[in-house]
């Protein structure tokens, strides 16, 4: 208990508190977001399906198109801008999409834009994000910082599900979207008052764009434990998207029950993911990155159990054991790419990261629907297990997965909290 209370200490550091409430309400602001949007859009006159794959496509788009770009203005300019500037751009795409469904303004291609500004400005954040964490946690307490953010995200994930859908049943989607923009204002807002000081980012040269991505390349594949499993986590992003946007949802209207099940599951995978916060604030393995792939291996366990045709209980505990591993998972790869990857080059990295890990992503979800007419829902989801098992297992050939290890911790004086207004 007392090294819990020594990690929560962290929340007496200024900066530290404000970067965590700023990502807590902008992730409480994301959560609201798509149950807004999605009944938004299909309860306007004359909607369908199609008119809200329109919208989800221009969001959606964007964020993979501008993620390398993002990742060159993190790296370029000061963060902290960087960050209040995605928080404003998010604020307005939503501001936007209110507006329209308030007024009852609603044609398809400004609804696009809107939300394609929304994708934008995901793909400037997350780079951002991912560089400014170093700057403002001390590197010994790193892994510290990581697993707090993540218990503010997964809680409002948690949080934001269940309020936004009812603040969709009880004032409509036009509100909803209206509360999620004014929470991303108040992100950019906390994000302001950061003040890191001057000088806590090296002095870069101006080069074009083309070749601060490549210098970003050449961080990227110097280091093989990098993308070894941003390529192990391409296929395993493309199973679980089969499983959890179609497959699953199949199986749990085919012989669960329905939505009730599905919902009782990703209420498991939610508990999880808080869990392995208690987890990821402990645990610090001597060679991160051999721990965190074999965490991989047991999310394929949902899969598994659904495609035997287990009973509900068992699903439900293997979805909360795959949301333990996943946090942890995230934990251990954000703190050893900020400890390993220079600052300078933090969060192109960290584009090519995101860009690599989700690119398989669609074709998982459109490959999902023909495998389960063609093969059937439970022979489907074995394969999506099997994908993961095999791509976790291709990845520990690797030397540089195995063998990476994390510095020794040094002695520390107890920590100061930063008091100071800066």
């Amino acid at each position: 208990m007392r090294s819990y209370l020594g990690d929560l200490g962290l929340l007496r550091d200024r900066r530290f508190a404000l970067l965590l409430s700023a990502r807590t309400i902008s992730m409480l602001g994301s959560a609201f977001a798509p149950v807004a949007l999605a009944f938004g859009v299909l309860n306007l006159p004359g909607a369908t399906a199609s008119t809200l794959s329109v919208v989800l496509a221009a969001q959606s788009v964007p964020l993979i198109a501008f993620m390398l770009v993002g990742g060159v203005i993190a790296d370029r300019m000061p963060r902290q801008r960087v960050m209040m500037a995605g928080e404003l751009l998010m604020a307005a795409g939503y501001a936007g999409l209110a507006l329209m469904l308030l007024i009852g303004w609603t044609p398809l291609p400004a609804l696009a834009a809107a939300a394609a500004l929304t994708g934008v400005a995901s793909s400037v954040v997350y780079p951002a994000l991912t560089g400014i964490i170093p700057e403002v946690v001390p590197a010994d307490r790193l892994q510290t910082g990581n697993a707090l953010l993540g218990l503010g995200a997964n809680s409002s994930r948690v949080a934001g599900a269940v309020l936004g859908g009812g603040t969709v049943v009880l004032f409509g989607g036009g509100w909803a979207l209206a509360v999620s923009a004014a929470m991303f204002a108040v992100a950019a807002a906390m994000i302001a008052n950061l003040r890191l000081k001057p000088g806590e980012r090296a002095h870069q040269e101006a080069h074009s764009v083309l070749a601060d991505l490549r210098e970003g390349w050449r961080e990227f594949r110097s280091r093989q434990w990098i993308w070894v499993v941003v390529a192990q986590f391409s296929l395993l992003v493309m199973a679980v998207q089969a499983g959890h946007g179609v497959l699953g949802p199949l199986m749990a209207k085919e012989s669960l029950g329905g939505p009730a099940a599905w919902s009782a599951f990703l209420t498991g995978e939610a508990v999880g993911t808080i869990a392995g916060v208690l987890v990821s604030l402990r645990l610090r393995p001597r060679r991160p990155i051999l721990v965190a792939v074999l965490l991989c291996l047991p999310p394929a366990l949902p899969y598994v159990v659904l495609g035997v045709g287990a009973p509900l209980w068992a699903i439900v505990g293997s979805a909360f054991v795959l949301g333990v591993c996943f946090d942890v998972f995230g934990v251990l790869w954000q703190t050893t790419m900020q400890r390993e990857v220079p600052p300078e080059s933090l969060s192109r990295v960290s584009s090519y990261d995101v860009l690599g890990s989700l690119m398989f992503g669609p074709v998982g979800l459109l490959l999902a629907g023909p495998a389960a007419t063609f093969i059937g829902t439970r022979e489907s989801l074995l394969g999506c297990a099997a994908i993961i098992v095999i791509s976790t297992l291709a990845a520990l050939l690797s030397p540089g997965v195995r063998n990476l290890r994390a510095p020794r911790p040094e002695p520390r004086a107890a920590a100061q909290p930063d008091a100071s207004p800066l």
